[in-house]
Order: C-alpha cells, then sequence, then structure tokens
C-alpha cells in the first residue's frame, strides 16, 4: 500500500532543489551496504531481488552486470514503469505499462513503497536500481557503482567456473578503471544531466563543453581499440555504454546535448557501442528503447512540459 503522504520531492527529479547557479547536484545514495562472507548480508541463493528501470542508466549498469556474471538464477529481478511521476517509479499494478513487472514480494505501487518498508523516516531520493534482501526485508544498497562490484564477486562461489571467472574490475587495472570512472561519471554519465536540468545558461554551458571535451577524449582513446581498459570488458566499458546508448535517442535533444551526435561525430566510440551492442546480448537484452525514451519524455515535465515523445532517431542505434 502506498503512503499517503507526499513524497514528490522525493520522487520527481524535476522538484529536485537546484543549485544558486541554477545548476543540478545529485543526491548520495543511503543504502551501501555489501553481500559479503560473515557478514550482515551474505551470499545466498534467491535471498536477494534487484528491483531495476531499464530507463534508468544506473539500474541498467546492474541489469548488464547481472547478465555477465550469469546471477539470473540466483538473484531476480523485478522491472518498473517508465512513467515516473510525483510518486516516483510505478509497478505494473499501479501502471500496466509493457514490459514492466508487478512487485512479486509485497505488491508495492510503487518503488517509494519499499523504501518506507525498509526505513518508515526514510527521507531521500527514490532511485532504483535497489538490491534488496528477502530475509531482512530491507534494502542492502541502491548505489549502482557499489551494486555492480557486488555482483562481480559476491557470489563466485556459486557460479560455474566460467561466469566466476568474469572479472569486470581485474585488480591489475583497477586504478586506471578507478580514474577512468571519476572523470567520466562527472563531465558524462551526470554531465548529460547537469546540461539537461540546468536551468541558467551559464549552468548548462558549464556542463556541456566539459562533457563533449570527455567525449573527445574518450574517442581518441577507443581508437583503434574495443575495450576502454587493456585489452578487456570492465566495469569502466559498462559505465559509460548506459550513457553513449542513450546518448542519440534521449540526450542530444531532450537534454540539449547536440554539439555532435555519436553516430555522426564520434566514429571510435559509435564502433566501440555498436560492437558491445549487438555482439554481447547482456548489453543489448538489458536495453530498452522504448522505456528510455518514454521515460525521459514523459516522466521530466520540467525539461519537456509536453510530454511529447520524440520519434527520432531512426534507428535507435545502427547496424554493425
Amino acid at each position: 500500500m502506498t503512503s499517503a503522504r507526499d513524497s514528490s520531492h522525493q520522487s520527481d527529479i524535476g522538484k529536485m532543489k537546484l543549485e544558486a547557479d541554477g545548476s543540478f547536484k545529485r543526491a548520495a545514495s543511503a543504502f551501501r551496504n555489501w553481500i559479503q562472507k560473515d557478514g550482515e548480508f551474505t551470499a545466498e541463493k534467491d535471498r536477494y531481488h534487484l528491483y531495476v528501470s531499464y530507463a534508468c542508466p544506473w539500474a541498467t549498469r546492474a541489469l548488464i552486470t547481472r547478465k555477465l556474471k550469469g546471477l539470473e538464477d540466483i538473484i531476480p529481478v523485478t522491472v518498473v514503469s517508465p512513467h515516473m511521476g510525483d510518486n516516483g517509479w510505478p509497478f505494473a499494478s499501479a501502471d500496466p505499462y509493457p514490459g514492466a513487472d508487478v512487485d512479486p514480494l509485497y505488491n508495492s505501487q510503487h518503488v517509494r513503497d519499499l523504501y518506507y518498508k525498509a526505513d518508515p523516516n526514510y527521507g531521500g531520493r527514490f532511485t532504483v536500481p535497489v538490491l534488496w534482501d528477502k530475509k531482512k526485508h530491507t534494502i542492502v544498497n541502491n548505489e549502482s557503482s557499489e551494486i555492480i562490484r557486488i555482483f562481480n564477486s559476491a557470489f563466485n562461489d556459486m557460479l560455474p567456473p566460467e561466469k566466476a571467472s568474469v572479472d569486470i574490475y581485474p585488480e591489475a587495472h583497477r586504478q586506471e578503471i578507478d580514474s577512468i570512472n571519476e572523470w567520466v561519471y562527472d563531465t558524462v554519465n551526470n554531465g548529460v544531466y547537469k546540461a539537461g536540468f540546468a536551468v541558467s545558461q551559464e549552468a548548462y554551458e558549464k556542463a556541456v563543453y566539459p562533457l563533449f571535451e570527455s567525449l573527445d577524449r574518450l574517442e581518441k582513446m577507443l581508437t583503434g581499440k574495443d575495450y576502454l581498459v587493456g585489452n578487456t570488458l570492465t566495469e569502466a566499458d559498462i559505465r559509460l555504454f548506459v550513457t553513449i546508448v542513450r546518448f542519440d535517442p534521449v540526450y542530444v535533444g531532450h537534454f540539449k546535448c547536440n554539439l555532435r551526435t555519436i553516430r555522426n561525430g564520434y566514429p571510435a566510440i559509435h564502433t566501440w557501442l555498436k560492437k558491445l551492442y549487438w555482439n554481447n546480448d547482456a548489453f543489448k537484452s538489458s536495453t530498452n528503447f522504448e522505456h528510455i525514451k518514454v521515460h525521459y519524455y514523459w516522466s521530466q515535465t520540467k525539461v519537456n512540459p509536453t510530454r511529447v515523445i520524440a520519434v527520432g532517431p531512426t534507428p535507435d542505434i545502427d547496424p554493425l
């Protein structure tokens, strides 16, 4: 049952408080526990549940990693509707959108119900992904960068060797991965939001120019390469992919990130994107362009008050 209290300031990203200069600052995640041996949360089959939105880039990180690691039978997943309104992300019981699920655990109407179940006094944002513990009836973690590292190693003892050996955060490359993640998050992953949600020209330009400077830098890094770090797929690729796959369909128009498109302005990034999408089902099956477009254009009424959903580009992603 959804709480009657007004939590729209926690649910609707368009009602988030902006900085004095009109810029957007993302709040930190609140639940930051880990699944580990001898800890409060230990690795067990079917103890945990993952709640995601296909529309959300942060949630898609978790979906991709779950598939790469072969965790489908260990951690079930539930997908919300892309229509994020005053009450936040709805389940299919509240908004029966194609591809959305009902909450199989509590028949929650919205993701916020889970947050209030975990903490009745919760005052933060109701974000996805949510990694839920069915035994303790609480949220383990809602920070995607940590969830993908939990998925990378916490369940290895329960996986077949070929999946246990998949390592998206290899020790030899951790320093380089962390370094890339830092500036990619600030200027690209979150940079598109800082540009899109800016309400002053100054704040917008302060975000959009560094975004394209970083894309120029990534273009050089990916020229002649299939992956960002070493010759292997790492979390740096996963974290970048979720933004780049949304770039032309959403961020170019909706967020005014239109200095260049990926398909016409960045040949190396474009080839890298297509190879990941078309050659690795973990990326393709976790990407739902309809949910992505509907969510951004319909939900973010501060940016798009008409809720008219753009039909292009065609195709959503070019063939390989």
